[in-house]
């Protein structure tokens, strides 16, 4: 398998695992359960290939994926309901993947010959995008909207900027691959960790 594809699993199965844990509390059942996972593992690459009309999508093309997140899903799924696993877990998961998947969408993006700025589109995309249907679908304000977000969607732009942005200088995706995930998932735990976060601008009635 290319690098690409082995990124890919990888983040499908940790994006699995957040959107089972993302099912806690919520008395989900385990169908309910592998929606949320699916939802999670594909919905950022999905919009991904819509928008750049690369169909059909890839875990219809290669159906290891859909293999690959049902396996995980069930897993934790069992695991989950013999040991209770803290919130903290969860934000790691989803880092990893927002990290992976970013780096995967901006590759896409590059491959395709798309402009610099819409790799990194695409790459945020990617990375954003499931996390938000699976938020939505648990009747939670997405991470990506919340106020204290801790660097998230920061951490996927200044990634996948600086892949793009050092490509040009160094033409070796794979080191550039390791490098920038590294970049978006130290960024992102760091911004966890610290409670670091852009500024927010305020409106005229809060500050009353």
């Amino acid at each position: 398998m290319t690098v690409q594809t082995w990124l890919e699993h990888f983040g499908v199965a940790v994006s699995a695992i957040s959107g089972v844990l993302a099912a806690r509390g919520k008395r989900v059942d385990l169908f309910g359960v592998l929606v949320l996972a699916l939802v999670t593992a594909f919905g950022g690459g999905t919009v991904r290939d819509v928008l750049v009309g690369d169909l059909p999508v890839v875990w219809i093309r290669q159906p290891a994926f859909l293999l690959n997140a049902t396996a995980i899903a069930l897993i934790t799924f069992f695991a989950r309901r013999i040991r209770e696993l803290p919130r903290s877990v969860l934000l790691v998961a989803d880092a990893f993947a927002l990290a992976l998947f970013t780096i995967v969408g901006t590759r896409t993006g590059v491959a395709l010959d798309f402009a610099p700025p819409v790799a990194v589109l695409l790459g945020v995309i990617t990375g954003v995008a499931g996390g938000i249907v699976r938020d939505v679908l648990t009747g939670e304000v997405p991470l990506v909207f919340q106020p204290q977000i801790y660097l998230y969607a920061t951490a996927a732009l200044t990634g996948a900027t600086a892949f793009v942005t050092l490509l040009h200088w160094w033409p070796n995706q794979a080191a550039l691959t390791v490098i920038c995930t590294v970049l978006i998932l130290g960024m992102r735990l760091a911004g966890i960790r610290l409670k670091l976060s852009l500024p927010v601008l305020d409106s005229e009635e809060m500050k009353r």
